[in-house]
C-alpha cells in the first residue's frame, strides 16, 4: 500500500511516499480503509522532532476516517464495510496517511451517513479536543459566557459551535474580517480582533462588564493578561497549548480564577467522545470547514500550509 512517510526529522520535505506492507489489525484493533486525514499542529512537532522521539521511518497523521476493511477477533461494535472515523493514533505504531491504518476500537467510532469522509477526517482530533476541553474540563453550562481564543482555527471552530449548541454565548478571536464573518456563522455572538491592543475590555464590553465563565485559550505565553482581565470572578482558564508565562498572580486570587491545562495525550480512549461528535454531526449541530484538500503527493505542501496558517478551519489529505 502507500503511505507518507518520514525516514529523519526534518522540514517538510522530509515527506515521502513509500510502498509499504499492508497492516494486519491485532486482536484489538480495526483495519480501516482510509479515505481522508486531516493535518494538525502536533504533525509538524512530531515531524521536527520537538515532539520526543518516534520510531522511524514514521507514518504522520492522528486522525481520520474511512471504511472498515478487517476487525480484529476482539472487536464486536464493528463490520466491514461500516464508515468510521478515529481520533488519537499512536505515530509509534502507525498514522493516517497512508491508504490503510490499523485503529485500536477504543479511538474509533461510526461515522454518520450524512458526513464526508473529509468532515470526519477534519473534526475528529479537534472536536475531541474541544469536547474534552469544554464539556469535561470546564464542564460548560448553558447560558455561561466563553471566551474562544483563535475561533477561526482547528480547535477554536469546533469549540465555537460545541459551546454554541451547548447554550453558551460565544465570544471568539480571529484574524481577518472574513475570518471573523465565517466565525460567526459558525455560532460565536460576537468576533473580535486577535491584534487588538484593547481585546480585554473588548471582551468585558461584549458581555456588558461582567467577563466570561470559561476562557479556551491555546497561546497562553500571548494572552495569559488578556486572560486575567476578561475572565469572570470564580472563573476558569482552560489552556490546550502554550508555554506557561511569567504573569501576576493577583487576579489569580483576587478573582478565585482556575487555571487548567489539557494533554490530548492523556485521553487515550476517545470513542466515547467521538460518539458524542458524530450524534452532534448527523444533526447538522456540528462539522468540519475544509479549507483545501491535498493528495499524497501534496502532503508536503499541505505541511508547509499549516505552518503559515492564515485559513478558517481545517486541511485534509487523501490517497
Amino acid at each position: 500500500m502507500r503511505a507518507v512517510r518520514y525516514h529523519d526529522y526534518g522540514e517538510a520535505d522530509v515527506l515521502d511516499v513509500d510502498e509499504i506492507e499492508r497492516p494486519a489489525p491485532d486482536a484489538d484493533e480495526v483495519l480501516v480503509e482510509i479515505r481522508a486525514a486531516s493535518v494538525n499542529p502536533v504533525d509538524l512537532m512530531i515531524r521536527t522532532g520537538a515532539y520526543g522521539d518516534v520510531p522511524l521511518p514514521s507514518v504522520p497523521g492522528g486522525d481520520g476516517a474511512g471504511v472498515v476493511a478487517a476487525v480484529g477477533d476482539d472487536v464486536a461494535s464493528f463490520d466491514v464495510g461500516d464508515r468510521v472515523f478515529a481520533s488519537g493514533m499512536d505515530r509509534a505504531a502507525g498514522g493516517t496517511f497512508a491508504e490503510y491504518a490499523a485503529i485500536p476500537k477504543t479511538k474509533l467510532a461510526h461515522l454518520p451517513e450524512n458526513v464526508s469522509f473529509e468532515i470526519g477526517a477534519a473534526i475528529a482530533n479537534v472536536g475531541a479536543t474541544a469536547w474534552t476541553a469544554l464539556a469535561e474540563v470546564a464542564d460548560i453550562q448553558p447560558g455561561d459566557r466563553v471566551l474562544v481564543h483563535g475561533g477561526s482555527g482547528g480547535v477554536g471552530h469546533a469549540a465555537v459551535q460545541i459551546a454554541a449548541c451547548g447554550g453558551a454565548d460565544v465570544i471568539a478571536t480571529a484574524g481577518s474580517e472574513d475570518a471573523r464573518d465565517r466565525v460567526r456563522e459558525l455560532g460565536a455572538t460576537a468576533v473580535l480582533d486577535y491584534e487588538s491592543d484593547a481585546l480585554a475590555e473588548e471582551v468585558l464590553a461584549a458581555t456588558d462588564g461582567a467577563g466570561v465563565e470559561t476562557v479556551l485559550d491555546h497561546k497562553l505565553e500571548e494572552h495569559l493578561d488578556v486572560d486575567f482581565q476578561a475572565v469572570a470572578e470564580g472563573g476558569q482558564i482552560v489552556a490546550i497549548m502554550g508555554h506557561v508565562p511569567e504573569a501576576s498572580g493577583v487576579p489569580l486570587y483576587t478573582k478565585e480564577i482556575t487555571v487548567r491545562g489539557l494533554r490530548m495525550d492523556n485521553h487515550p480512549v476517545r470513542a466515547p467522545t467521538l460518539e458524542r461528535l458524530a450524534r452532534l454531526m448527523e444533526r447538522e449541530e456540528l462539522t468540519a470547514v475544509v479549507a483545501d484538500t491535498y493528495d499524497f503527493e501534496e502532503t508536503t505542501q499541505a505541511h508547509r500550509d499549516m505552518a503559515t496558517g492564515g485559513y478558517v478551519g481545517k486541511l485534509v489529505v487523501t490517497p
